[in-house]
């Protein structure tokens, strides 16, 4: 089964009643669901509970880590359907305890005044490396478990513009270019490509909040994960095509790093905003 099939799986959602859905997780090896996975099936619970509007903004949080070994439930608030103007909220459930929860505003389509930042200069995505070629260089050094969560096939592919090294870290500045889109061939739905935009919207952020401080995932006494996470659609795109993720992380505290994202489409659009915190707790091993 190609990437692009596991991915329409995975946003297929199961519709068990009125406001009320199931999703799964296909990689149930993993230690927990990765969080935009959970953002994008939230998403698209949301929009089976509205018509003819499309998803401007939404914001989330997540509560516990998901289980991937168990289905997840999505219950949907229909909170206000306005004239122009719809908003949902949705709690994903495990265990009988939410493990996140999700905001998003909806509006009828209509025209206004335009504007928009530039992208800023990027290398052409062709040329900086793909970051599974890095991966599979780290696995070479892991144990068999580990390398084959490394190596495990992705749905977005990723090109990072001067990568952090995995095996030998430095300081770096906070902020960084990656070039992403779907694996596989899309359509032109709205709602489908705004949801694989933003279970690749988690990818990569966390890791410009951690450039600074020379750290990687693998760092012995590191610990991270994605407290809250918020996205603001502005035009439609496919996701199919080449996107820059341009990031910056303007401040780290409290062992939170706080990260804000452009994706712009590759001819120049401004197609959504990100923003992002996360933990970034650094607890030296004891000797």
């Amino acid at each position: 089964m190609s990437t692009h099939e596991n991915l329409k799986t995975l946003l297929d959602l199961e519709a068990i009643e009125v406001n009320l859905f199931r999703g799964f997780t296909q990689d149930k090896n993993q230690k927990r669901i990765f969080g935009g996975q959970v953002i994008a099936q939230a998403l698209m619970a949301a929009y089976r509970t509205v018509e003819d509007r499309v998803c401007h903004s939404l914001h989330c949080y997540f509560i516990r880590p998901g289980d991937p070994r168990v289905p997840i439930l999505f219950e949907v608030e229909r909170a206000r359907d306005g004239k122009s103007f719809a908003t949902r909220r949705v709690a994903a459930i495990q265990h009988g305890e939410q493990i996140f929860n999700l905001a998003a505003s909806f509006q009828t389509p209509e025209d206004g005044f335009e504007h928009q930042s530039p992208m800023p200069s990027a290398p052409e995505p062709l040329s900086v490396p793909d970051d599974y070629e890095e991966r599979k260089r780290l696995a070479a050094n892991l144990p068999p478990r580990a390398a084959s969560a490394v190596l495990r096939p992705m749905a977005i592919e990723l090109r990072s513009v001067a990568p952090q090294s995995f095996t030998q870290p430095k300081p770096m500045p906070a902020h960084q270019q990656v070039w992403m889109r779907a694996s596989d061939p899309v359509n032109d739905d709205i709602a489908y490509n705004q949801a694989v935009l933003a279970y690749a919207s988690d990818m990569s952020l966390l890791g410009t909040s951690m450039r600074p401080h020379g750290i990687v995932w693998t760092t012995p006494g590191f610990q991270s994960a994605s407290l809250d996470h918020a996205i603001w659609f502005h035009r439609h795109s496919r996701f199919d095509d080449w996107h820059l993720f341009a990031q910056d992380s303007p401040t780290a505290q409290g062992a939170r790093g706080f990260i804000r994202g452009e994706i712009y489409s590759a001819d120049g659009v401004l197609v959504a905003s990100v923003a992002q915190e996360g933990l970034i707790r650094y607890r030296p091993p004891e000797m």
